[in-house]
């Protein structure tokens, strides 16, 4: 601070003897001065404390504009740009040029009227004709280049950084306009662009567009006197054919600059760019751009193109259209309500122009940009769709061409085609006609699928699109493709012929099946066109590969709403016909089953399709599966996917049983719990050696929830054999309480050993909620199996299912495992004592006339008083019995 009072008493004594002395004197004074000046800024760390500073502004720009005049006076091009260098640099006898420009550089970065003050100094001018010499003037490079690069750098950010501070200014255009430079400068970069100073080509264009962006009226009637956009217009049409493309770019860009930010204060630049053909050198320009690599050209060649898009809304007058909507539209739709006071189209010529690009061009980044460039038009006001589609139809006219343009430019393409429905909400029928007619021809089989892909997205927004494309004749079409598909398929039946679908053949393939799917969804009449069509057999053709079967199995179900019987028949069929070794195809086909089984009017169709054995028939199919260690070809199946299977499996079973008393005495009447019983036996986990069981004396004893818990909760080691029942006896207790069609089988990471899992270990019980969710989680199968398991008495609901888990009780052994067989015994005989233990589930058990079954099935724990389950087990025959009306007796 005191060196600042100093400096500022000093420059008052400059003041005061400053009129008294001869200009020489007075100069010399000053130029003592700004060292002092300097010093103290750069000690202050930038920070000026200067009370006199306007005056300081003036007196240094008076001196440094005096300094440029100079130099300039008189001398050819060449040596006035010579002595604008040695003024300006930092070394050599011009030293105090620098000194000055150093000076005024820091001055104008402080405020407003010191920057005004500088201005009024004559400064813009003297500034401008230095940069017309340096950048029309390129000097010849000498050997000392390299070591004055760097402060040549320093003087061109200085003065540059200057000029951007005072051109911002309206009252620094105004200066301007008295050198007369400034429309040399736009006319040189659009003649002399190849000629110029490489180094001041960018320099150049930050100060040209600064300026553009200031224009004010009087800039624009003195661009405008001297025909300045027009004979830039004329010099940039001989450029475009010599210069490289990026470099033409870089010079219309700027051009177009004044001729954009100009027309908020007048139209007079835009009007005089137009009827010069002005527009027709940026479509020449931009058609030069064809092949460029990526990011060449750029910003230069994406700024023309978003000025042109700004040039869209610049017009007098209002367009007016009024086209004729085509019924029917979506509910929603209201063109009244479109039409909102925002940036409209009011300027076709610059659409045009970008119109014509795409249409001529095949170009990927090119093309690109015209579609984010009609987009950005439409995201301004949604009526600009329409004003553009119903005069000049620019998607209605690039849909016949788009399938020549690169794979991402159609994507790009149809995802605008898209956002028409998704964003406007409106039906555009005659574009749909022709991305339909596109599909039909299949000239690109990549344009198709992405065609498809677009009319798939609007069909799952609203079910109108059904109606429409069955109308238009899309499903028709998309049916007789399928049927030729399928015929393909059937004929291959396993084989590799020429004639299969490959790459992106077969993913049009899958989507064509989906489009069908969301046709048919929700749709009855649809499903009826299907079905007269003759195409249910062909459809269910398509199960057989993977990539087809979620799309089919989706139409199958619709078939469903029509004919439950049809659907039963198919999906048993296959699940029946399918290999031993087709796990994932069963498993899907279970899955669309069980959602199909939720409504009760399939139940009968199940039982007379023979839905009952056709499961059941897969755990025969499963036979010796589960053993440990896995043998055969089951070593390469995996037993989490087995397990996964028997679960479906029985859940199938469960849901047609679920509240069907009819399915329920069929199921019982017809033995198929004992079949159960011996396919559920036979999967290789359980014992089936006949062998007597030796009873052993048991240290611990735990209950079947604390084996649950044990088997898939915690590090203890457990036998693979043994969780594997432990897995069906889970399934067939939640199916004796009538819930597992309502659970969940899902994939989950396993955890390192040794690793505890919060959320396994605690599960909390949401408020109200009586059922605790449990997440049991296997280590050694990657599997978590949501299970409820009921605080409270449970009612049996499948009695027949206490059977099976019964016949299965004698099986839970292993030899070298006699204490934990026995132990897992015991806690299954308490679990069936808990499960009777309410009257209403003995009642339910007695009169299902399945006590007799019990006793035979473990017949040697009830006749052997030393059986380590013949107390427990005659605990729950004494409880069964005591509600009987005829006890059965024990013998």
């Amino acid at each position: 601070t005191l060196q600042w009072e100093t400096l500022g008493k000093q420059f008052v004594e400059y003041e005061q003897v400053a009129p008294f002395l001869v200009p020489e004197d007075q100069q010399k004074r000053l130029l003592e001065f700004l060292p002092l000046f300097l010093k103290a800024w750069e000690k202050s760390g930038g920070v000026i404390i200067f009370p006199n500073i306007q005056l300081l502004a003036s007196e240094v720009s008076k001196l440094l504009t005096k300094e440029i005049k100079r130099n300039l006076n008189g001398k050819p091009a060449e040596a006035a740009r010579l002595a604008l260098e040695q003024l300006l640099q930092q070394k050599g006898e011009a030293g105090d040029g620098h000194l000055l420009l150093k000076s005024v550089y820091l001055l104008s970065q402080t405020d407003l009227r010191t920057m005004w003050n500088i201005i009024g100094s004559g400064l813009p001018a003297a500034l401008m004709q230095c940069l017309y010499l340096f950048f029309t003037v390129p000097l010849k490079k000498t050997s000392d280049d390299a070591e004055t690069s760097e402060d040549d750098a320093q003087t061109q950010e200085m003065l540059v950084k200057i000029m951007l501070n005072m051109y911002k200014e309206e009252q620094g255009i105004e200066e301007l306009l008295a050198a007369d430079k400034l429309q040399s400068l736009i006319i040189a970069t659009a003649s002399l662009w190849d000629q110029c100073s490489h180094s001041w080509k960018v320099p150049t264009g930050r100060v040209l567009r600064t300026i553009s962006k200031a224009q004010t009226k009087n800039s624009i009637v003195y661009l405008q006197a001297v025909d300045c956009i027009k004979i830039a217009v004329q010099n940039l049409f001989t450029l475009a054919d010599t210069l490289p493309a990026c470099d033409v770019c870089e010079a219309a860009s700027i051009v177009l600059c004044f001729v954009k930010d100009s027309y908020p204060v007048s139209s007079a630049l835009l009007t005089e760019f137009e009827n010069n053909d002005g527009y027709q050198l940026l479509l020449k320009v931009l058609l030069r751009c064809e092949g460029l690599q990526q990011n060449e050209g750029d910003p230069y060649l994406d700024e023309i193109l978003d000025m042109l898009t700004c040039l869209t809304t610049c017009g007098k007058t209002e367009l007016k259209v009024s086209g004729n909507i085509v019924h029917p539209q979506l509910p929603h739709f209201d063109f009244e309500r479109t039409q909102s006071p925002g940036m409209t189209v009011k300027n076709l010529q610059p659409f045009q122009v970008l119109q014509s690009i795409f249409q001529r061009s095949n170009d990927q980044h090119l093309c690109g940009r015209i579609l984010a460039a009609i987009g950005t038009i439409w995201a301004w006001d949604r009526v600009n769709f329409f004003l553009l589609e119903w005069t000049l139809q620019p998607i209605n006219q690039f849909t016949d061409i788009i399938h020549f343009k690169p794979h991402p430019v159609q994507v790009q393409f149809f995802r605008l085609v898209e956002s028409i429905v998704l964003d406007l909400s409106y039906v555009p029928h005659e574009i749909l006609k022709k991305v339909q007619y596109l599909i039909k021809e299949n000239i690109v089989p990549f344009c198709t699928l992405t065609a498809l892909q677009c009319l798939l997205s609007m069909t799952q927004k609203d079910l109108l699109f059904s109606d429409i494309f069955r109308d238009s004749g899309l499903l028709g079409l998309l049916l007789a493709l399928l049927r030729k598909e399928a015929k393909i398929l059937r004929k291959s039946a396993g084989t590799h012929l020429p004639g299969l679908k490959e790459g992106t053949e077969k993913e049009l393939n899958v989507v064509m099946l989906k489009m069908v799917a969301a046709l048919t969804a929700r749709s009855v009449r649809n499903m009826v066109v299907l079905k007269d069509y003759g195409m249910v057999p062909y459809i269910k053709i398509f199960l057989d590969d993977e990539c087809y079967r979620s799309a089919t199995l989706s139409i199958l179900e619709q078939l469903s709403v029509i004919s439950y019987e049809e659907y039963m028949s198919i999906i048993i069929g296959a699940l029946c016909s399918s290999t031993q070794w087709e796990l994932h195809l069963k498993l899907d086909l279970l899955k669309s089953l069980l959602r199909i089984l939720e409504s009760p009017k399939s139940h009968s169709a199940f039982r007379t399709c023979s839905g009952f054995n056709g499961l059941l028939s897969l755990l025969s199919d499963m036979e010796g599966a589960l053993q440990d260690p896995p043998c055969g070809q089951w070593k390469a199946v995996g037993q989490n996917c087995i397990l996964e299977l028997v679960f479906y499996t029985l859940q199938g079973i469960t849901a047609a049983l679920h509240l069907d008393p009819v399915n329920s005495n069929f199921f019982h009447r017809n033995g198929l719990f004992e079949k159960m019983a011996e396919d559920l036996g036979s999967l290789g986990c359980f014992w089936t050696q006949g062998e007597r069981q030796i009873p052993v004396s048991l240290e611990k004893k735990r209950t079947f929830a604390e084996f649950l818990d044990a088997a898939f909760c915690s590090s203890e080691p457990f036998p693979v054999w043994l969780k594997n029942c432990i897995w069906i006896l889970n399934f067939l207790d939640h199916m004796i309480k009538g819930t597992l069609h309502e659970e969940s089988y899902s994939k989950e990471r396993k955890p390192e050993m040794g690793e505890e899992s919060r959320e396994d270990h605690e599960a909390p019980q949401a408020q109200g909620e009586h059922p605790t969710l449990f997440a049991v989680v296997n280590y050694n199968y990657d599997v978590v199996f949501s299970c409820r398991l009921e605080m409270r008495d449970c009612t049996i609901v499948h009695p027949g299912a206490v059977c099976v888990m019964v016949r299965l009780l004698p099986k839970l052994y292993k030899e070298g495992h006699a204490e934990l067989s026995q132990e897992i015994q015991c806690a299954l005989v308490d679990h069936i004592q808990s499960l009777v233990k309410s009257e209403k589930s003995r009642q339910v058990m007695c009169e299902s006339g399945l006590l007799s079954t019990i006793i035979t099935s473990c017949q040697d724990a009830f006749c052997n008083d030393s059986h380590p389950l013949h107390l427990p087990l005659t605990r729950v025959f004494e409880k069964l019995a005591s509600q009987a009306i005829e006890p059965p007796v024990l013998r």
